[in-house]
């Protein structure tokens, strides 16, 4: 296979796919007959790769990835049609409830920041509705004090008294002790996600990120680094 490895991704000695200018249609990942830079995974990490699809003869991991593919497909509309233009159709609350529904569980978790807990409202509406039972915990659960990780007064969003800091771990060992099925989160902060993902024994996934200036889109400024949120790119000039 090394004949099809091209070196279009100079100074990279890792797998770097985001970096990959070959067009969809001729990437190795996406068809047999394609070709890859020498970085490509699909290439040269075989062996990396035997090792991860290996998890799949793990009965769960199975049927999860199964309905995940199946959940995936069912979001566009007409697939029998050819040639076939995508038609998506559904949300990603949608997906959450019908991926919910095909693994069946019924117990979700709904660990949101405090910021939303409006949102977090209706999202518990529309889980109940749909017949889930929902665990839902507020990132301030707990009121634990900031001050037990070592920020001063001056570091606190609001200075002058004291503040409850986010606690992902008291969330995601509640869901723990409840036996939550599938954990959703809505919002939490960068940092605060990952201490939930490692710290929950169930599957999640992640219905929204916080981004305070983009009203929750933080694609909103990727898709604008260009122009006007030149910035984010260039932070020193």
């Amino acid at each position: 296979m090394n004949d099809r490895l091209q070196d279009d991704t100079p100074g990279y000695d890792h797998p770097a796919c985001a970096a990959c200018k070959l067009p969809l249609a001729k990437r190795i990942c996406m068809n047999p007959k394609g070709t890859g830079p020498k970085t490509c995974p699909t290439l040269n990490r075989q062996a990396v790769l035997a090792n991860a699809n290996r998890a799949f003869e793990d009965p769960y991991i199975y049927e999860f990835a199964r309905q995940a593919s199946r959940q995936e497909a069912e979001c566009y509309a007409n697939r029998d049609q050819k040639p076939y233009v995508l038609q998506p159709t559904k949300t990603r609350i949608v997906e959450i409830c019908e991926f919910a529904d095909k693994m069946n569980y019924h117990r979700l978790g709904l660990a949101f920041c405090v910021g939303l807990s409006n949102e977090a409202m209706m999202v518990e509406k529309v889980l109940s509705t749909r017949g889930f039972e929902v665990v839902s915990v507020s990132c301030k659960a707990g009121r634990t004090s900031k001050a037990i990780i070592g920020i001063p007064d001056e570091e606190q969003v609001i200075r002058g008294r004291e503040e409850a800091m986010c606690n992902p771990i008291f969330q995601a060992e509640l869901f723990n002790q409840e036996k939550t099925d599938l954990n959703v989160l809505l919002g939490l902060c960068v940092g605060h996600d990952s201490l939930f993902f490692k710290y929950a024994q169930a599957p999640t996934t992640v219905l929204a990120v916080k981004d305070r200036v983009t009203g929750h889109n933080p694609l909103a400024a990727v898709y604008l680094s260009g122009s006007y949120y030149r910035k984010i790119t260039f932070p020193d000039k």
